[in-house]
């Protein structure tokens, strides 16, 4: 871990990624694909800091993008392979989705029928796979289950078109929510049950994303048999795996200042940052993000409330105790805020998005973009 003194910042809140941590990620997800054979490729809706992606793309083949501008930015910046999958195309933005995109996933039969020659005729050379819905998934949070009851999200074998299969080169599955080998089992087994007449006739599968690969706690080891296992079993096929949070799992942070120290029945410090706008999952997740040097409500001596500086009531953090009292000034630290944070942010009441920094593995900070007033304006009219 490279070392940098927060309390020399000049303003927050600031989003850190640290460079060498990433690079320790990306080495894991390299080893991987050394020894299963399997592609890795990024999914931008999880971690898109593009600043960083000369280093990712010496480790992973692509990205995976969810429509036009996120495939934009993966031809302009990686410019490595380029797959694109959207629940539904639209008309005014798939010739050019076409044009850039190595490989197009459709979401439905219909949507197949619709654009199939049409992408084909702008680009012959693109790849065209069909994302199926496995009806199966032990996703611990309805919000984030692709495969829940009604999902619009893939087709189900009872809504597949067979008429098509001789044109796919692809199938597409996503199932799995921050989940070890073991769910990833689970699905693989549903989909070969239902799809079995049809993964033959393939040149690949993509497993999707939700694999936490480099949590401390993954098996590794084990993805490695499955993925190798799964490619025995047919024909040595390519498989593809798209992680977006487990590239920026643990590879930085979300710096804030305390501006303001009140009391309601209980200590309340309100900060520069908000959960609202720039942790978005911890209130929809929800979850309890870490604070550095921090406790359970009541574990340390001193307990706070910590709360955004906006207008909503429920932009709470969540209340965390300390050794020291805390003073206006002091900085709060919230771990693991890279992946799906920045990518999910607002400009809510006007409030100032954190600045995007990178600590090298020098201990540099470089702060690679900084954010004010005519983000906000821009996004309004």
């Amino acid at each position: 871990m490279a070392h940098f003194d927060l309390d020399k910042l000049s303003s927050t809140p600031m989003y850190i990624c640290e460079e060498s941590i990433l690079e320790k990620n990306l080495l894991l997800m390299q080893r991987i694909q050394n020894e299963s054979g399997a592609k890795i490729i990024l999914a931008l809706k999880g971690f898109a800091m593009w600043s960083t992606f000369d280093l990712v793309g010496k480790y992973l083949q692509g990205c995976t993008a969810s429509g036009l501008h996120e495939a934009k930015l993966a031809r302009e910046i990686m410019n490595k392979e380029v797959h694109t999958y959207s629940p539904a195309f639209k008309d005014d933005e798939i010739d050019e989705i076409a044009r850039i995109s190595d490989d197009i996933v459709f979401n439905s039969p219909t949507q197949f029928h619709r654009y199939y020659e049409r992408v084909k005729t702008i680009n012959p050379n693109i790849t065209v796979s069909l994302r199926v819905n496995p009806e199966y998934s032990s996703s611990p949070v309805d919000l984030y289950n692709p495969c829940g009851v009604f999902s619009r999200l893939g087709t189900t074998i009872d809504n597949f078109d067979a008429s098509i299969v001789s044109k796919l080169d692809g199938l597409n599955f996503h199932a799995l929510c921050e989940q070890n080998v073991d769910a990833l089992e689970g699905v693989l087994a549903a989909f070969e049950e239902k799809f079995a007449h049809y993964i033959d006739q393939m040149k690949y599968v993509n497993f999707g994303g939700g694999h936490h690969i480099t949590r401390v706690d993954y098996d590794v080891d084990r993805l490695i048999e499955v993925i190798r296992a799964f490619k025995a079993r047919h024909n040595n096929i390519t498989v593809y795996l798209e992680p977006g949070e487990a590239v920026g799992w643990q590879t930085g942070y979300l710096v804030a200042s305390v501006l303001d120290i009140m009391h309601n029945g209980m200590n309340l410090a309100i900060l520069d940052t908000s959960a609202e706008a720039h942790m978005p999952d911890t209130l929809a997740m929800p979850y309890r993000a870490m604070v550095r040097n921090s406790g359970e409500a009541g574990e340390k001596a001193y307990t706070y409330r910590l709360g955004g500086n906006t207008c909503l009531a429920g932009d709470i953090m969540g209340d965390y105790s300390f050794d020291m009292p805390l003073n206006i000034g002091d900085k709060i630290v919230f771990e693991d805020q890279i992946h799906y944070t920045f990518v999910k942010n607002t400009t809510f009441n006007g409030i100032k998005l954190p600045a995007l920094a990178l600590l090298t593995k020098e201990s540099k900070l470089n702060v690679i973009h900084e954010f004010g007033y005519e983000d906000y304006k821009n996004r309004l009219s």
